[in-house]
């Protein structure tokens, strides 16, 4: 590895620790090579997710600001020296996140080989975030939260999966691919629905309750039981088990009437799939 890829590796980690430790710790365990590949897909798309959830950003800048990072994205042409990535943030530069901000530098990040897959991935992922922006994450059926579940979440498994085959041909189910990205969404919907709720977002679709959409995310962590069960032994394996664990962690903890995992409960999961790298990892 040159010296230029590991400072910008390097860089990238350290926003990536403080962005999320979930993740962090996952990505810091793969080998060289793939590590680069998936914070780079990290990265990017917590880089557009930022600007989707963005507080203070109305629906209608959101969506314009990602149609225009999908547009430099699909204009990638793999020369480092000519691609620039970077947008004209105009007035919302001042009010969104590092992580958003520095989405050149996390395009860059991946290997040669594979880096286009995830540029691509980014911008159909940025161009419907826009359309959820644009319609306010209006969800009236069953098949409405599909389609969002898909289009942030569930199409990151399949990204994975592609990742996965890339570096060492790993085979994957891709149905499964697409339940482990929609199951550790609709973790994070049930998490986050008083909050979504105050500010005016509702992800359940009409007449559902809390239980009809814990129902929906064990149906497809269910999917994502299946997904990582197949993996052979080897960096994706282990990548997967770890938010795997901790969704189901964070179900089982809010059906017993608690809003979230402690520190110690995280631990005590992570201990359970990694041992004391979890500890040292997590510091």
């Amino acid at each position: 590895m040159s010296q230029t890829v590991a400072i910008a590796r390097d860089r990238a980690m350290s926003v990536l620790k403080a962005t999320s430790r979930t993740f962090y710790i996952p990505i810091a365990l793969l080998p060289e090579g793939l590590k680069e590949a998936v914070a780079s897909a990290y990265l990017c798309m917590r880089a557009i997710d930022e600007i989707e959830d963005h507080p203070d950003l109305e629906g209608t800048v959101k969506a314009a600001l990602l149609r225009r990072l999908s547009l430099k994205l699909q204009a990638g042409t793999g020369d480092r020296d000519r691609d620039d990535f970077s947008i004209n943030w105009g007035s919302a530069e001042a009010v969104l996140p590092e992580v958003t901000l520095r989405i050149d530098e996390w395009a860059k990040l991946a290997p040669d080989s594979i880096g286009p897959r995830i540029w691509e991935a980014t911008a159909s992922m940025a161009d419907r975030m826009a359309h959820w922006s644009e319609v306010n994450w209006t969800i009236a059926t069953p098949t409405d939260l599909d389609t969002y579940t898909f289009s942030v979440a569930g199409s990151v498994g399949l990204l994975l999966s592609d990742l996965w085959a890339w570096h060492d041909g790993t085979p994957t189910d891709r149905v499964q691919a697409i339940g482990f990205g929609r199951g550790l969404q609709t973790v994070n919907i049930l998490r986050n629905t008083q909050e979504d709720r105050d500010r005016g977002v509702s992800f359940y679709p009409e007449g559902w309750t809390r239980d009809d959409m814990d129902a929906y995310a064990r149906h497809n962590l269910a999917l994502a039981d299946q997904y990582t069960a197949a993996l052979p032994e080897g960096p994706a394996l282990q990548f997967c088990k770890i938010p795997l664990v901790l969704a189901h962690g964070t179900l089982d903890k809010m059906a017993s009437g608690k809003e979230k995992l402690s520190r110690l409960d995280v631990m005590s999961l992570l201990g359970s799939v990694l041992g004391d790298v979890a500890k040292q990892l997590a510091s």
